[in-house]
């Protein structure tokens, strides 16, 4: 073969790999450029179903409100609140409305509370100089209250009463108004009920604002009305003296914040029905014999 047509095949099978060559390239290109379309498109996909799930935005409604006049409930001025807007038909009205929602903080539903009635409360033999804790448990965390038999010994003998009966385990706390108070303490979860007696008035008119942690019994807005619902400060709240304050949180901060957050509805005009349900499992006692 002479060495002209050697060259001609060499060059030949040089074109011809480079061809090769840059058909793989295009080919190459062609595959990244498939890739990063797929990819785009998969993003905007996800972006459009997540909107889709969260209604499109985030938007709250905020609503400055006046507390009902509930049997015993406190009723005042109470301040903004900001909640999600739920659907009237799906607000919890009863006890047993509370039970069927998702239970706050991605905690367990408790047994439910066990109706039950007294007379009067039994005496605890509590003495003004001893130290009353009473911790209760929900799916948010502990709310630990120091209770302060000296001013307020008829109510103390209550709660503590109550407490140790098991009136309270199960029950749902039925008002959250955001900036202002959490109350429970009824078995029925609509703001009436009561454990069959009213307890004495236990007043003091140096009580105002009430700082925030105050615990207080709720009433109906006449005198001697309280009974075993009792309601706890978010924040300090100018409140006249007309409700038994007798005692305040200790080291409860994150657990009532975590309450404050719980999803709310309206109730009236004020924000405070929960979306969730907020239950006390237990309230625990504890009593230091004064010196």
């Amino acid at each position: 073969m002479s060495q002209d047509k050697r060259n001609r095949q060499r060059e030949n099978r040089q074109r011809k790999l480079e061809a090769e060559r840059k058909a793989a390239r295009a080919k190459a290109l062609r595959r990244r450029i498939i890739q990063v379309v797929v990819l785009f498109v998969i993003v905007i996909v996800a972006l459009g179903v997540n909107t889709l799930l969260r209604g499109g935005n985030d938007e709250t409604t905020t609503d400055t409100t006046v507390a009902p006049a509930d049997d015993t409930t406190p009723t005042t001025q109470a301040p903004d609140a900001t909640s999600t807007t739920v659907e009237s038909a799906s607000v919890p009205a009863s006890y047993d409305d509370y039970r069927t929602l998702p239970v706050a903080c991605g905690g367990t539903l408790p047994d439910p509370a066990a109706p039950m009635t007294f007379a009067a409360p039994e005496d605890q033999g509590i003495g003004p100089d001893d130290q009353v804790v009473a911790t209760i448990v929900t799916s948010c965390g502990d709310i630990v209250l120091d209770l302060d038999p000296a001013s307020a010994p008829e109510t103390v003998n209550s709660f503590v009463f109550l407490a140790r009966q098991g009136y309270y385990d199960g029950t749902a706390f039925h008002r959250i108004a955001e900036g202002f108070m959490l109350q429970g303490g009824d078995q029925t979860a609509t703001g009436t009920g009561d454990p069959g007696y009213s307890l004495p008035d236990e007043l003091n008119a140096a009580v105002s604002p009430y700082p925030k942690g105050t615990l207080a019994m709720a009433n109906s807005g006449a005198p001697g009305t309280s009974g075993s619902q009792f309601f706890i400060m978010f924040d300090d709240y100018p409140l006249s003296p007309s409700y038994s304050v007798f005692g305040a949180t200790v080291d409860s901060d994150e657990t009532m914040a975590a309450i404050e957050s719980v999803p709310k509805a309206l109730r009236g005009s004020e924000m405070s029905v929960p979306m969730q349900g907020l239950f006390i499992e237990r309230i625990e006692i504890e009593i230091s014999p004064g010196s």
